[in-house]
């Protein structure tokens, strides 16, 4: 038994039926959303009986669009810890800092959520294989998700992509390409490449199902903090699925009645160099225009041309937050403060919020007394290793090297 009710645009309300393979809107073309019999929900499960199942993210199963009897395509995802950052907290004279950290998941980021969603939904509706463009992490979930349910998928990235999340692909036998240009041009690719092959379009948001996936991380955070939202959440902005999932997992607490209060005001946190909802939403634009020449070293941030720019410009605006870029050196600091403050090592679009976080404090936009959620997207061991400091020659013997130590720490 579902407790979907059916499956909605996001801007014109059109209905479409869930039990078909759904792209976006055939009416106007926009992205689509799950939409739950929610009274159902609430009266289907209780906050103690949630507390007796195993952790990950389909302990919401009932917030989710599974049928009864169907199996998830899963390797453990979510259920990651939510972690108090005190030092960081201190450092900037800020009441309350926490982290979620989804470097924690299978795929050492939180694209493990959604694509393990997709590919469940897109398997069950008759899907016999997978495209995606991607930046990174994306496409290695989506490849490793497609091996473990038994499907081909083609992989479409950049020329630049961390070797890592193209390794990741690779291994798990995807068939992975390199395009020159953005994911942009990836998209255009795939838009092409998924008709003739007859394999399903996996791209952000051009499904509805990859949402339902990022969703939990709201879900698992009201759970986290005992059924209560935080004043502030910072969001790594790329394609934006997160930013537009948190807040739709907290409104369908709000209206089974497990939550309470305001949404939390939501920060879309960008690069300098590839920054459209920062530029959208300074000049008040309803949407965002395509970005000329992205460029950052932070993969999941180079994206030109997010889908659901509409939606995240309308929920930064109803929430009372906002839109920061950071630059490059900023997003590099911000990684080794967060490693050495706290023992995270995050990725760079991660460590961007921490950035950002400085700039809003700053503004006066996020007081001393605040409580500030960042979303830690991924795990910087995904990324080429920050610049650092040359080492110390260790290639000596025992005494030069134990002489080495106490020099450099003071001894």
């Amino acid at each position: 038994m579902s407790f979907v009710s059916h499956v909605e645009c996001t801007i014109c309300g059109a209905a479409h039926d869930a039990k078909r393979l759904l792209t976006v809107c055939e009416k106007c073309g926009q992205m689509l959303a799950v939409r739950y019999d929610l009274a159902r929900v609430a009266s289907s499960v209780t906050k103690s009986a949630l507390r007796q199942r195993a952790a990950g993210m389909y302990r919401f199963r009932e917030l989710t669009p599974l049928d009864e009897a169907e199996p998830p395509v899963t390797l453990g995802e979510g259920g990651t810890p939510l972690l108090d950052l005190p030092r960081l907290a201190a450092h900037f004279g800020i009441r309350k800092i926490w982290g979620k950290d989804e470097g924690q998941n299978p795929t050492g980021s939180f694209k493990a959520r959604g694509l393990g969603m997709a590919l469940t939904r897109a398997r069950t509706l008759g899907a016999r294989g997978f495209v995606i463009p991607s930046a990174g992490n994306a496409g290695g979930a989506a490849a490793v998700y497609a091996a473990r349910c038994g499907l081909p998928c083609v992989v479409i990235v950049p020329r630049g992509t961390p070797p890592a999340a193209v390794a990741e692909a690779q291994i798990a036998g995807a068939h992975v390409f390199t395009i020159e240009g953005s994911i942009a041009t990836a998209g255009r690719v795939v838009s092409r490449v998924a008709p003739l092959l007859g394999w399903f379009d996996l791209s952000t948001l051009k499904e509805p199902y990859r949402l339902e996936g990022k969703k939990t991380i709201g879900l698992e955070l009201a759970e986290q903090l005992d059924w209560r939202m935080p004043e502030v959440l910072l969001y790594p902005t790329g394609g934006g699925t997160g930013l537009v999932g948190i807040p739709k997992g907290y409104e369908e607490l709000r209206a089974m009645g497990w939550l309470s209060g305001p949404l939390p005001r939501f920060f879309a946190v960008q690069a300098d160099g590839c920054a459209p909802v920062v530029k959208a939403f300074a000049s008040g634009a309803e949407t965002t225009t395509a970005w000329d020449n992205p460029t950052t070293h932070a993969a999941g941030l180079r994206v030109p041309s997010p889908f659901a720019g509409r939606q995240m410009l309308r929920l930064l605006r109803e929430t009372g937050g906002g839109a920061v870029a950071v630059d490059e050196t900023a997003i590099q600091e911000a990684q080794r403060l967060v490693a050495r403050t706290e023992g995270i090592w995050t990725a760079p679009e991660s460590a961007a919020l921490v950035a950002a976080l400085a700039r809003l404090k700053d503004g006066g936009e996020v007081a001393r007394d605040a409580e500030v959620m960042l979303i830690l997207t991924g795990a910087g061991l995904k990324y080429a290793p920050p610049p650092l400091a040359p080492p110390t020659d260790l290639a000596g013997t025992e005494e030069e090297v134990v002489a080495q130590v106490r020099r450099a720490v003071g001894a």
